[in-house]
This record gives C-alpha cells, structure tokens and sequence, in this order.
C-alpha cells in the first residue's frame, strides 16, 4: 500500500511542477492568453499542491 501512495504521491508532485510551468508559460505569453488562463493554472497549483500533502502525510501516518 505504501508503494502505491509513494506513486501516487510522485506523479501528484510531478502535476504541481507541470502546473506551475503552464502557469509561468502564462505569464509570458501576454495580455488576453494571460488574463484567461493565468488563474486556472494557480487554482490547479493549489489543489495539486494539497493533494500531494495530503498524499504525504498519509505516508507519514501509514510507516508509523
């Protein structure tokens, strides 16, 4: 089970990272794609990011 957690976890990590580069890829890109989509990359971060907390403090929780 904690194999399956350790996975999960990474691939919730590696969705954090790719969300935060779509967001930076928002930012350059200018005014209208900015102003469109700019938001929905920082709400995705921070689900993801809440995600893979919760994943790790499961981890933590299940080695005790």
């Amino acid at each position: 089970m904690s194999l399956l957690i350790t996975i999960l976890l990474g691939g919730a990590m590696l969705a954090v990272l790719l969300a935060l580069f779509g967001g930076l890829y928002a930012m350059t890109r200018g005014a209208e794609f900015s102003r469109k989509h700019s938001n929905r990359f920082m709400r995705a971060r921070v689900i993801l990011q809440a995600l893979a907390l919760a994943l790790f403090l499961l981890l933590l929780l299940q080695g005790r």
